[in-house]
This record gives structure tokens, sequence and C-alpha cells, in this order.
């Protein structure tokens, strides 16, 4: 780093002094109080101009707090991919976050960019992407990252306006895929491929699905907009959209609130019941489906893991078709390596039935950064976590492989069941975002195989029965005492509370609790019995 780049890195740095306050990048960036991120926020701006540099690709950075409360915020960085930043680089982001003074930061810069072989002087103008959602403290924080972007000398930062986060995502991976990166771009592509699913949909199947419409809850987020952009360019399906903005932000609505309280977001009453409904989070990276039959505020959630399983089935099924009979004897068979992927907070029931469909099924610690790197060793992988975050993954080498299959069969077979499975499948992989999770290219997807089964909402929740659940969050003084094995399945520290907890099951500085049992009563207490043992073991930080 030469002298004058140094001296500019200092000028800026100065008006940004960091807020006293430790922060680690994990699963969703940094995310805190947004008064307390402007600093860092112009550091991950930095972060962000040095990796667009190392890898000559466009970099995102994407301004949102998801779910959390309207006063938060937060940021993370997309990688070329458009997935998530590498984990690799993660402790240099906690590192410039943290730093006391700005000499401090420069000099860990200087280290990490001799340690890198990131070549500054000369090096090739590079871009970063900027979004955000709506939060009222999201455009003060974007300018903040663009100065930080373009502190790094040659940086354009390119401010891509309110987005989804998955948006942000996609437009991060299509620019370096050489494919347009606008808004207008992304819903061109996931309508077309919509719109190619019900084209392949079998003669003789109408679900109800086709004339009754979908309630969506938008959290009162970035989601309303993109809802109300849907319905504009979608005759297709009947969209109502609720909670688009006026309320608070992620207050009693969207995917959280309806996953974790299993009770009716506000904004839906007694002339509801009975619709297919379904919830996205504040940034729309997450996606619920629910209905309610009673007069009540409970609701019958239709979770990440029937989503999951939903693909699963509906991608199964057009395996199968293709790799019919007469295609195995004929050597024209792909031998499709599927997997599922799920965490320990995955009902059991969920991975019960999965199995005993004979897909695959693998487990992982909590993150979508680990669900979504395994997801990636197959030809195709399926991840979700019950909050509703995950997508579906096609390997390039089983994409080549169809769309070689697609045009054999064009020309021997066009039209038949085998030709418009594999039309289905390529739809699939351009209308579910290959980036990142994202609400609703994954609603479309749902309620394109709703129509191809000809099911209802009712139809798809009764595939498999969830066990009872409850999940706790327990605060304690150093949830890292806490170690776990078997992707978090078992605890094996502090010594002891495993012997403990296997007595009573006969498993921010919060450690989660998930319990499953037979009843909803034995599992609320095997929780708060779990809670207690947390907290005689590692000690309580209060409430």
């Amino acid at each position: 780093m030469n002298q004058q780049q140094r001296s500019i890195l200092v000028e800026l740095a100065s008006r940004f002094p960091p807020p006293g306050l430790r922060l680690s990048y994990g699963t969703s960036g940094f995310r805190t109080d947004a008064s307390l991120l402007e600093s860092t926020v112009f550091r991950v701006g930095i972060l962000a101009a040095l990796r667009s540099i190392q890898t000559g690709s466009v970099i995102g950075l994407m301004i949102t707090a998801s779910h959390n409360e309207v006063s938060d915020n937060g940021v993370k960085v997309a990688d070329p991919s458009g997935g998530m930043l590498t984990q690799l680089w993660e402790p240099f982001a906690d590192a410039i976050a943290n730093a006391s003074n700005p000499h401090s930061l420069i000099q860990l810069i200087d280290d990490f960019v001799k340690k890198e072989n990131i070549q500054l002087d000369g090096a090739p103008s590079s871009e970063v992407l900027l979004g955000r959602d709506t939060r009222p403290s999201g455009k003060l924080l974007v300018a903040a990252a663009a100065l930080g972007a373009t502190s790094i000398m040659g940086t354009i930062a390119n401010d891509m306006g309110i987005l989804t986060t998955p948006q942000l995502h996609w437009m991060v991976r299509s620019k370096n895929k050489g494919i347009e990166a606008t808004k207008n771009s992304y819903y061109d592509q996931i309508l077309v491929s919509y719109r190619l699913l019900l084209d392949c949909i079998p003669p003789g199947v109408c679900g109800n699905n086709m004339y009754e419409k979908l309630i969506v809850d938008c959290a009162d987020g970035v989601g309303g907009e993109e809802i109300e952009e849907l319905k504009t360019r979608l005759s297709d399906l009947k969209i109502e959209a609720r909670n688009t903005g006026v309320g608070v932000l992620n207050e009693g609505v969207g995917a959280d609130f309806v996953q974790k309280e299993k009770i009716v977001p506000r904004g839906f009453g007694p002339s509801d019941f009975g619709a297919r409904c379904a919830s996205l989070d504040g940034d729309a990276d997450r996606l619920v489906y629910f209905y309610v039959l009673s007069n009540s505020d409970k609701i019958h959630l239709v979770d990440g893991d029937k989503i999951l399983t939903l693909f699963a089935l509906f991608i199964k099924e057009q395996l199968g078709i293709i790799n019919g009979a007469e295609d195995v004897k004929a050597n024209n068979s792909y031998q499709t390596h599927l997997g599922v992927i799920q965490t320990a907070y995955a009902n059991g029931a969920s991975t019960d039935y999965l199995k005993q469909l004979g897909l695959e099924v693998v487990f992982t610690p909590t993150g979508v950064k680990y669900l979504h790197e395994k997801a990636a060793e197959y030809d195709i992988g399926i991840y979700f976590e019950a909050n509703g975050h995950g997508t579906i993954l096609f390997s390039e080498t089983f994409l080549g492989w169809l769309d070689i299959r697609n045009n054999e069969l064009l020309s021997t077979s066009r039209g038949s069941e085998q030709q418009k499975a594999a039309l289905r499948l390529i739809a699939t992989s351009k209308l579910i975002n290959q980036a990142v999770g994202d609400a609703l290219s994954g609603m479309l997807l749902v309620e394109a195989i709703l129509l191809h089964w000809g099911w209802s909402i009712y139809r798809w929740n009764e595939l498999y029965q969830d066990l009872p659940s409850r999940q706790l969050k327990v605060k304690v003084i150093d949830r890292t005492a806490v170690v776990t094995a078997n992707a978090e399945t078992v605890v094996v520290k502090p010594p002891g509370i495993k012997e403990a907890i296997d007595v009573e099951t006969g498993t921010e500085d919060v450690v989660r609790v998930y319990a499953e049992a037979l009843t909803q009563e034995a599992a609320d207490s095997l929780a708060h019995s779990v809670a207690r043992l947390v907290d005689k073991f590692l000690g309580s930080c209060g409430d």
C-alpha cells in the first residue's frame, strides 16, 4: 500500500470512530443497533473492495438486519458466486471491525494485503454492489459503506437502492457470469421460469389453487413493494399482500414471528380462515406458509422443513421420469447424486419422512454457510432451515447433462413426459435462487409444484405430522463454553452436562435449546429442564 493510499484511509477512518462494542462476523454478517454500525460498515466497504481486487470479480454488500427489530441494522458481504463471504476472510472482517483506531486499522489492512498478495498499486478497477432494506438507517449506512469501498483507489461503488437480500446476491452472481444484473432482469428470469413450469403441468391436473388467492404477509419490509411488483407482472397467480410497510417492520409480523410464535401475524383476521397464506421476513430471504381453520390465533404452520420436503418430492419425481426404464437400458441415464441437508433444528419427523423416501439426508452445524457448502457437493443439493431459509443448488455438471438430454428428447420425443420432466428441472434451476435463500422465488416454486400436483395446502401439510417442539434461548456468560459434536446434536462440554441432559431426555451470548417430544407439554417441559441445566453448568447472565 503506497503512502497516498494510507493517508486517504487514515483521514476517512478518522471520521468513523469505532463504537467500543466488540462485534463478530457470523452467518448474518455484523448485526447490532443501527446507531453503532457506521464505523463497521465503512470498514466492511474496505474489505469488499479488497475482495473484489483479489478475485477480479464484483462483490456485493447488503445493509440489512433481516428479521430483527427496526432499530437494528447489519452488513454482510456477497462473494463472487453470489454466496456468502468465504469463511477464510471472516477473521479479517472481525479484526478490522474491532481495530481500536485508524492507525491500527491501516496496519491490519497492510498486513492482510501482503499476506494475501493483493496488488493494490496498478490494480484493475474493482466494483462493489450496494443494497439495503427499508430500514430508516439504511441510507446513511450505505453511504458509509460506499465511502469505505471507494477509499481503495480504483474501486467503483454502485448503489442498487432498496432490494431484497436475495436480489442483491442474485445480481452479484449474474454480473460475474456476464448476465444483466438489474431488478428487471431478476423478475424476467424467475417469471419466465415459473410460467414454463406451469406450461409443463400434466394434462388433466387442475388444482383449486389456480382459483384461490395466496395471502402474503410482507413483514412491513422490502417484500411489500416486491410482492406488488410481482402482481403487476403475474396474471397466473392471485396474490393479496398484507403488512406492506404501513406498520412497524417485523413487529408481530413476518416469517420469524410466525415460525417461532405459531400464531397469526398482525393484519390477519376471521375472513382469512382456510386461506393459503405465506409469510416473508424483513429482507425477504425467509419463507413459511400457514393457514387457520378455526376462530383462534393459533396457526397450522407449514415451515421450512415442509418446503424442503415438497421440493425434494418434486425433484425426485422428475429425475425418476427422465431416467425411465428405457433410458437405463440405453445407458442414457445420469446417476444423479441428490442430497438433502438439514441441521439439528429440523423437526425429527421431517428427517424420518425424507429417509423413508430413500433420500440421502445429511446434517451440518447450524448456519447457512455450512448448509450451502454441503449442498454444493451434490449434483442437486436441497437445504432448508425450519425458519424458512433455504434453496436448491444444481451443479454445472448436472445442468450440462440435463441440457444435452433435453435436446436429445426434443429430437426424438418432443412433448413426452420425459422431455417435460427435463424442462421442469431446467426451469426449477433458473427459478430458484442459486446464490442464497430467496422468499420470492421459493414462493413461486412452491405455488408451481402445488399446481403441478393439484394439491391444497392441507394436502401438503399432511405429508407427515411434526413432532411437538419448543425452542428457547438461555443467556450465559460465555456461549463458547458449550462444545457440541455430530453436527450440534450432542453436547460434549462442559463436563457432566451431557449426562444430565441424557437423564432429562431419557439434548449475542446465548445458548439455543431445541427439544422435541410426543406431546407439546412434554416438549415444553424438556426444553425448560435443559435450560435450567445450561444455567446450572454455565452460569446465567440474567434476563
